[in-house]
């Protein structure tokens, strides 16, 4: 019998975990008051706040006090580079890399309009950053360095630790879209020297609405939302508690689960690729195999248009991706493919499979199962069948 569903797309969103969600219940209910009341059916919540801040800078292994609770990880990233922007004005030169997520990528335009130079790295095939294009993009201009830890296309993960090395030895500061990598690979801020690193808690587990931004202390950052005393007056604003809350109890168990992302859920992303790689013919990974998180494969399916192969799967009960969620609806093929040089053979028909450590090898067995059928089907009616082929037609 099949599964109803099968959710490989967790890099867009994740289930919020059922202890999760018992953690946040009493606080829609009879602990629903405002922290930052004076009486203590409000004020008492304050701790449940500060416990929650605790378990979260526990993941990332930082004092509890560099931790802003935000709205989502989009916030995040543009409170750290815009903040950061409005905090020095006398800089205005500022590096992202070509792959970056629209929340980070999209900022180039307007930092473009505040009158800054903005440049952007490029990446090998395998998607790795070229880091001597970073060296030599540095100026005595350069405020930031924008790069994300994780790619959430690919899964590959940058050297942020070389990347801080470059960084640091000319005084620019560096911020992560940490995103894709958080509750993935281990977190230590006391030894990644990054000042900034925007996270979003539905990747890990709990609700959507809720995320943060490390800020290491010290740092000096025009806050993003001006209002209250909240996060010691760095974003203005109510808490949103019970998703907060909802949020440390996700870091909590995903800081245990750590074990089980880098072996069960590691070796059933395996199999599902070479399981495709093996029964689909003209196909191949995208990104680099050895240095990526460890739910991830980006398989490039030649002589397909992704689109029609998603909706395919989606009459299977699977659900997948073409690319980022945020991009989805856009008719371009990806950006991250595109700076990557994925051949215009397959860059369509890419698709991510993201999995979570809900995903079992029953799913991964019925997608093996079914994926070889659609993608045949599929090519039947595709005019072209090979390179050569295509090649024939543009002469």
């Amino acid at each position: 019998m099949s599964p109803a569903r099968v959710y490989l797309d967790n890099n867009a969103t994740t289930a919020v975990a059922p202890e999760v969600l018992s953690e946040m219940l009493p606080f829609f209910k009879e602990k629903y008051g405002n922290p930052s009341s004076a009486y203590s059916f409000g004020g008492n919540l304050q701790k449940d706040l500060e416990r929650a801040r605790e378990l979260t800078a526990a993941l990332f292994s930082c004092h509890p006090t560099e931790i802003v609770f935000t709205s989502c990880g989009t916030e995040s990233d543009n409170f750290a580079i815009r903040g950061l922007v409005d905090a020095y004005p006398e800089k205005t030169h500022v590096i992202l890399t070509k792959v970056e997520h629209p929340a980070v990528k999209n900022q180039a335009a307007y930092l473009r309009k505040k009158g800054l130079r903005v440049t952007e790295i490029g990446v090998s095939r395998k998607g790795n950053l070229d880091l001597e294009e970073l060296r030599a993009a540095i100026d005595n201009d350069t405020l930031l360095v924008s790069c994300m830890m994780a790619n959430n296309e690919t899964g590959v993960i940058f050297p942020l630790e070389e990347i801080c090395r470059i960084a640091k030895d000319r005084g620019v500061f560096v911020h992560t879209d940490a995103v894709q990598a958080v509750g993935k690979i281990p977190l230590d801020m006391t030894r990644l020297p990054v000042d900034l690193a925007a996270f979003s808690g539905h990747k890990f587990h709990a609700p959507k609405g809720v995320g943060g931004l490390y800020v290491r202390r010290g740092l000096k950052i025009r806050p993003f939302l001006i209002g209250g005393h909240q996060e010691r007056s760095r974003r203005g604003g109510t808490e949103n508690l019970a998703s907060i809350v909802g949020m440390g109890k996700a870091a909590e168990l995903a800081a245990s689960r750590l074990g089980e992302e880098a072996t069960r859920v590691r070796a059933l992303r395996d199999r599902l690729e070479r399981g495709i790689l093996k029964s689909i013919g003209n196909t191949e990974v995208n990104g680099d195999p050895e240095h990526r998180v460890p739910n991830t494969t980006n398989i490039g399916i030649h002589f397909i248009e992704g689109e029609a192969l998603l909706l395919a799967l989606d009459k299977q009960g699977i659900c997948a991706s073409t690319g980022s969620a945020c991009a989805s609806g856009s008719l371009q093929p990806s950006h991250v493919l595109r700076a990557m040089g994925v051949p215009f053979t397959c860059i369509h028909g890419s698709l991510r499979f993201s999995l979570s450590t809900y995903t079992t090898e029953a799913e991964v067995d019925y997608v093996l199962e079914a994926l070889p059928g659609i993608v045949s089907r599929l090519r039947e009616l595709s005019p072209f069948r090979s390179l050569q082929e295509i090649e024939a037609f543009g002469a």
